[in-house]
């Protein structure tokens, strides 16, 4: 009886993994070996006003607007005050904190309320989806007056 019971629990442990490893749908991207987002300015820990311009780097990938289907190439999303990255395999979500720069963009102006926020880059491929290994950039934290 302890066998058939520690089979079926060990069946569940092993379909409930295959269950959250299951695809979106969509495909996922692979990365290129040493592919890296990162934000060029403002400087991690700045204090800055309540208009901050946030300019991306990207090295080993190029920026291709969002639906164009390009070798090594994808989109910056900023991540404003996320605490947990979006999840893999499903598209970014689109909105307030997780915005979007589909047109290729490289920079954007924010406008924030005052005090601490933090801000990281996700480059999602041409269905928004975070590429495998994720390229994200490490989060940084700004001060605003």
């Amino acid at each position: 009886m302890k066998r058939i019971m520690l089979a079926l629990a060990l069946a569940g442990l092993s379909g409930a993994a295959l269950a959250a490893e299951a695809p979106s749908g969509l495909p996922v991207t692979p990365a290129p070996a040493g592919a890296e987002v990162y934000i060029i300015a403002p400087a991690d820990g700045a204090t800055v006003g309540q208009e901050v311009t946030v300019r991306f780097g990207l090295k080993g990938m190029g920026v291709a607007p969002a639906g164009v289907v390009r070798e090594h190439t994808g989109h910056h999303h900023l991540l404003v005050d996320v605490k947990e990255l979006p999840a893999a395999g499903q598209p970014i979500p689109n909105d307030a904190n997780h915005l979007h720069f589909g047109g290729g963009q490289t920079e954007t102006t924010l406008k924030l309320k005052p005090g601490t926020h933090t801000l990281q880059l996700e480059l999602g491929d041409q269905n928004h989806v975070p590429f495998e290994p994720a390229v994200v950039s490490k989060k940084i934290t700004i001060h605003v007056k």
